[in-house]
């Protein structure tokens, strides 16, 4: 039996990447005993780690700050590959560590590792401790009245409210103690985490910092220049201000209660109603925690049933010029482009997107949920699922499916000027805002004076949205029961 009050402790980063407000860590720490920092790359259960291969590049570079910020107290990050069980049970012989501390993790994969893993350690005499601290409740623990799980965002909201206000956020130690000998560590580059060729990521340095003090600088900007007026500027994707702390949000480079903790104390200079949507779209991620907690097959299954007989159509051609962004629509194509060159695509553009394929081009949501895993760097199992449920009409607390978005309108509505089209799809530069958002209505003489040539240097649309419009509801009445 390991001396379990005095040995080692594995600290077991996953989807937790910082020192700051880490209650894992900080608990590790105060104990004084060796702290062993380890994160393991799960082979065997791979949608733990990074969910897709933009987010593969974020991770690389995740690791590296974190391996950087232990050693800077101190310490150092150990990596392995493997069975997570298998390596943790290795790195305890290694090392004779008597304890595992982690925090807690809420997606199913994750839920179903972790409590095999505590089961087969605290059976060998070890301690195990796990921490909150990723989210700003416990699913578990926020229930509605009845004693249920939560299925309405509003009484979410309400509920976490009337709980007060979340935690003091807790700051990184400045020191971790460290082992006398250290395990060995596999090579980062080893696990090719990086693109290469081509190296399509190219571009996200443009735009992107990962690591935490990337996270807090990104925190601190928004505070300052992007927080005022947030409610009405949010919706403009050319407009800088969304807080684009979501990828740091993904790999857990900051806490949601640090970001909670930043908007307080500014009423005196900041619109409440600003703030107050701002938390409520952190708290909408813990409410896409919750429902994937209590209905773990949120990314797979239809949570409105009635949508399993929906009419979807196969139609693979349509959905690559969708992923291209080479569907005539320019905001849902400067959408995708957009995706495609800095690994995001602003919230508004992203209900366009969705819309569009789902309800223009009828072709199933998971498609596209499935397309967003890969290719977001804040790809997030719960927010993710949810928010193209959402979209599709067939989730918890859904839009209606009949609220079919006009990919036209949409576009004039919110990029009026047009500089997110004319950014993302610069062949369309120079045509006048009149058409920007509807070059097929254009006037040849217009076309000719942009340089525009519809079929060839810009496709014309691949569905017309008013035919797809009805036909869309029409498929929807014959599942819905409506009249």
């Amino acid at each position: 039996m390991p001396d379990v009050e005095n040995a080692p402790i594995l600290l077991w980063f996953r989807k937790d990447l910082r020192l700051d407000d880490n209650l894992a860590l900080s608990a590790a720490a105060a104990t004084g005993r060796p702290v062993i920092p380890v994160y393991l790359r799960d082979t065997k259960a791979p949608e733990t780690g990074a969910l897709g291969a933009a987010q593969a590049w974020w991770l690389h570079h995740a690791l590296t700050a974190l391996g950087a910020s232990l050693k800077s107290i101190g310490s150092r990050l150990v990596l392995r590959r493997g069975d997570s069980a298998d390596e943790l049970a290795e790195l305890l012989r290694q090392t004779s560590a008597g304890a595992v501390y982690w925090n807690r993790r809420y997606d199913p994969a994750g839920i179903a590792i972790d409590t095999a893993i505590k089961a087969m350690l605290v059976e060998q005499g070890l301690e195990v401790k796990s921490f909150a601290g990723q989210l700003l409740h416990e699913p578990s623990r926020v229930k509605t009245g009845s004693g249920g799980p939560y299925r309405v965002y509003t009484p979410f909201w309400r509920a976490l409210e009337a709980g007060g206000e979340p935690a003091e956020p807790i700051a990184a130690p400045d020191t971790l103690p460290a082992p006398s000998d250290w395990p060995a560590s596999e090579v980062l580059e080893d696990w090719s985490l990086l693109p290469k060729r081509p190296d399509w990521a190219r571009h996200f340095s443009e735009v992107w910092t990962p690591g935490e003090a990337g996270a807090l600088a990104r925190l601190r900007d928004f505070v300052e220049d992007g927080l005022q007026g947030y409610k009405a500027a949010r919706d403009f994707p050319a407009s800088p201000s969304t807080s684009r702390l979501s990828p740091h949000l993904a790999l857990g480079e900051i806490s949601p209660a640090r970001i909670w903790h930043a908007t307080r104390g500014l009423s005196d200079k900041i619109a409440a109603e600003d703030i107050t949507h701002f938390r409520k779209e952190l708290v909408w991620r813990g409410f896409s925690y919750h429902l994937l907690f209590h209905f773990p097959d949120l990314a797979t299954k239809n949570w409105n049933p009635r949508f399993d007989a929906f009419p979807w159509k196969e139609a693979p051609d349509l959905f690559e010029r969708w992923t291209r962004g080479q569907t005539g629509y320019p905001i849902v194509d400067a959408g995708m482009r957009q995706l495609w060159r800095h690994g995001v695509m602003h919230n508004r553009v992203r209900m366009i997107a969705a819309s569009f394929l789902i309800k223009d081009l009828m072709i199933d949501w998971r498609a596209g949920e499935r397309w967003f895993r890969d290719t977001l760097v804040d790809a997030d199992p719960a927010s993710n699922a949810a928010s193209w449920q959402w979209v599709a009409g067939s989730g918890a607390d859904a839009a209606p499916f009949f609220r079919i978005f006009n990919p036209i309108t949409q576009g004039e509505k919110f990029d009026p000027d047009g500089d997110y089209v004319r950014t993302f799809v610069p062949e369309l530069a120079g045509l006048d805002n009149r058409f920007l958002h509807k070059p097929f209505e254009a006037p040849l003489t217009e076309l000719n004076k942009a340089g525009v040539v519809l079929g060839q240097t810009y496709p014309a649309p691949i569905v017309d949205h008013k035919r797809a419009r009805e036909q869309a509801l029409l498929a929807y009445k014959s599942v819905s029961g409506s009249e």
